[in-house]
């Protein structure tokens, strides 16, 4: 999600994307069919107040009727509409499909490749397999066969494997008995492509068309054996699945061709079958003589038929390739009949507009007068103007539209009055909030820095009792670069509490907990699996935020101390003191809602998980770290994010550009309720990517010295992130975590 930064400290919200949740999480970006939203609930409303008379600017005499003006601008229309409606439409209309059929053709081309590749690759991958099973077995027939079925039966679409030193041939007796064929056929094409099978030998991967031959959708191919570079192995493939792929479903036609031009897929069964030849195909020769893998021309066929054509080259064998091509005489048919269906319906509209827009003028300029009026009321500060007495709110028209959205924003302008937090004013304008309390599964943070007392009295002690401007500059500067953090990771800031920041991922989602008190159900699981991602995403929302704002507050020190050297000479010397955080996270079950009176109200979270989150904050230090996540977060996040022992220390590809280095701080403690807990320090997430992350901050620089702390140039364990942030290795003989909170019992290790 994208977030714009107006000058620094000043964040404009991300934009909502159609998820069943006000927030994005950067580190997900997955998306879900949005639900309802359930409509917020109205305020009681306290007795309304005096009416206040407010004197309106606007003038009852108007000097440029509406009507006269739409008339002058509906005439102009028409003057330049016949002959400029041709001329756009024949020209840009056509320019921008055929840079769209252009552009389509081309990724359609690279799906198809990439479908083609993958599949061959996945059937190469079983074959290696099935080689190394079998060279393992040699001496024993017994297992031979038993493993022969069950390669066979684990890959239907494989027909045969041929190995023609050792002149065995492994052969899918169901296939052919499903396709009614003799299972001797595999042999005698075998037999009949040595000349083939010899140059695979060779270490030349080979592709041919077997359709013809076993007369079934069927490709061969044959490659060196990497272990056994004087031997190969040949495949005998199903195309049954494969072909499905190249079904043309619109205008464009895709086919494969080998290094000859002989088709081997092709939508159209009989191309396959009689394998064609399309080696005179201009698409095909450039791809031939082309250096590039991909290219997209446009040629003329021996009919003058015009076609748009792409070829993408195989890695595997890169002289063969897919070929896509659409016509453009069928792109742009329908161009012509627009055109001309278009002059006519501009011509007939337009003329009808300047005989009603007369009339229909009258019906604008009393509710524009009022509209005007009631916005004059509105920036003079009387929210609340007696004239929405006077508006129709019954129109159905644009007139009724603005008027009911007028009202509206009156609505949300006395509940913006109440309110400090920005995500929290956005989730209401947008209906996506309600007054009403509700529990939330949410991530919770804290953030602390260190030593902020002796830091006050050190500006107490330089600037007297100017210090008090001098520490709100520095906490601004400080604070403005962790909630840019917050922000881009669509967290909510919930308070400032002097120098402690709190926020929290998933309070504005939108999202009941009914579910759980449904009956086991398909449905129930469905909701439960939805539950759960949201609350991975806010989880892996939150430790990027922590991780970013480790960089940030690297910045902020060394920015600082520029700006203390700059100043040292001056009487007074205005300094930023290098500061020291600790962060806090854990996700856990919170109540969520207003709290405060009428004329105060919060949009807070409490509840023991935010208790529990604010002393994982206040345990960084006796951890000997910056950034702490409870078990609960890290039991959330360990399947897909953190290489640990439940996951044998993999985790799935997708998820590794989120990747999350923890290290288990050796201390147990009781919670109660939970038993045994730990505390796990937040080491790096080695691909976070900085430019990305703070890209669109037009005031961020990167910094080289600074990317030592996180990324791929951070650091790998505990040990190392102490030593960058020069904090002290502690002795967790000593360490008691039940020093401050009731609910923590230390027990033995």
């Amino acid at each position: 999600m994208s977030l714009k930064i107006t000058e620094y400290g000043a964040f404009e919200s991300p934009k909502i994307s159609g998820l069943e949740r006000t927030e994005g999480a950067p580190a997900g970006n997955f998306v879900k069919k949005e639900k309802p939203v359930r409509p917020a609930p109205s305020v009681k409303e306290k007795p309304a107040p005096e009416k206040i008379s407010v004197t309106s600017a606007v003038s009852n005499r108007v000097k440029n009727p509406i009507g006269a003006k739409l008339i002058v601008i509906i005439s102009f229309l028409v003057v330049i509409a016949l002959g400029g409606v041709t001329y756009l439409v024949s020209h840009y209309i056509t320019k921008d499909i055929r840079i769209n059929a252009e552009e389509n053709n081309l990724t359609l081309n690279a799906r198809t490749a990439s479908e083609v590749e993958g599949r061959i690759t996945a059937v190469i991958s079983s074959v290696e397999m099935f080689t190394d099973m079998i060279n393992s077995n040699s001496g024993n027939e017994t297992e031979l066969t038993r493993i022969e079925n069950m390669f066979f039966d684990r890959n239907k679409s494989i027909i045969a494997v041929h190995y023609p030193q050792s002149c065995r041939t492994f052969v899918n007796a169901p296939f052919f008995i499903s396709h009614e064929r003799e299972q001797e056929l595999a042999s005698r094409y075998f037999a009949a492509e040595a000349d083939v099978i010899e140059s695979a030998r060779g270490g030349s991967f080979q592709i041919e068309n077997a359709s013809a031959f076993l007369n079934v959708p069927a490709v061969a191919f044959g490659y060196q054996i990497v272990s056994e570079k004087d031997d190969a192995v040949f495949v005998l493939f199903s195309l049954d699945d494969l072909s499905e792929g190249f079904a043309s479903g619109g205008v464009n036609q895709s086919f494969f061709v080998n290094k000859d031009g002989i088709v081997i897929v092709h939508s159209d069964l009989q191309y396959m079958m009689n394998a064609a030849d399309e080696s005179s195909n201009p698409v095909f020769q450039a791809m031939r003589e082309s250096t590039r893998n991909n290219r997209q021309i446009t040629y003329t066929n021996e009919a003058g038929e015009e076609y748009i054509g792409a070829f993408r080259k195989l890695g595997i064998a890169p002289e063969t390739g897919i070929i896509t091509v659409v016509q453009t005489s069928v792109v742009l048919e329908g161009i012509d009949a627009t055109t001309r269906r278009n002059m006519y319906i501009t011509g007939v509209f337009l003329a009808l507009a300047i005989l009603i827009i007369y009339f229909f003028a009258k019906s604008l300029s009393t509710p524009l007068k009022q509209l005007t009026a009631i916005v004059n009321d509105i920036n003079s500060g009387n929210f609340n103007t007696e004239r929405f007495a006077d508006l129709n709110l019954t129109r159905r028209d644009e007139i009724g539209v603005l008027a009911r959205s007028t009202r509206q924003e009156r609505d949300i302008l006395n509940t913006f009055t109440k309110l400090t937090n920005k995500g929290v004013t956005q989730a209401i304008i947008r209906k996506e909030i309600d007054f009403e309390p509700h529990l939330k599964d949410v991530t919770i943070f804290f953030s602390d820095i260190r030593g902020f007392t002796a830091i006050s009295d050190g500006f107490k002690n330089r600037f007297g009792d100017e210090s008090a401007a001098e520490i709100i500059n520095f906490l601004n500067d400080y604070m403005s670069r962790m909630v840019s953090c917050i922000t881009k990771t669509s967290g909510t800031v919930d308070k400032f509490e002097g120098d402690a920041i709190m926020a929290a991922w998933g309070v504005l989602r939108n999202e009941s907990l009914d579910w759980e008190n449904l009956p086991d159900s398909p449905e129930k699981d469905r909701l439960r699996e939805a539950h759960d991602e949201y609350v991975e995403q806010d989880a892996l929302s939150a430790i990027t935020c922590c991780v970013a704002m480790r960089w940030s507050l690297m910045k902020y020190n060394k920015d600082a101390l520029e700006f203390t050297k700059k100043h040292e000479g001056e009487p007074k010397a205005q300094y930023k003191p290098h500061i020291k955080i600790g962060a806090g996270l854990n996700t856990g079950r919170v109540t969520v809602g207003f709290m405060g009176s009428y004329d105060k109200m919060e949009f807070t979270s409490i509840g023991d998980a935010v208790n529990f989150a604010s002393r994982t904050e206040a345990s960084n230090k006796p951890c000997g770290t910056d950034i702490l996540i409870t078990q609960d977060t890290y039991d959330i996040l360990k399947k897909k994010y953190i290489r640990c022992p439940e996951n044998n220390y993999r985790i799935p590809q997708e998820c590794e550009a989120q990747e999350i280095i923890v290290e288990e701080i050796p201390v147990d403690f009781e919670v109660k309720g939970k038993g045994k807990q730990h505390f796990f320090g937040v080491v790096n997430m080695p691909r976070f990517n900085i430019d990305e992350f703070f890209g669109d901050d037009p005031l961020y620089e990167s910094d080289e010295e600074c990317a030592r702390f996180v990324g791929e140039r951070g650091p790998v364990n505990l040990k190392q992130l102490r030593r960058l942030l020069g904090i002290e290795e502690p002795d967790f003989g000593k360490v008691n975590l039940n020093e401050e909170e009731n609910k923590v019992q230390l027990a033995s290790s």
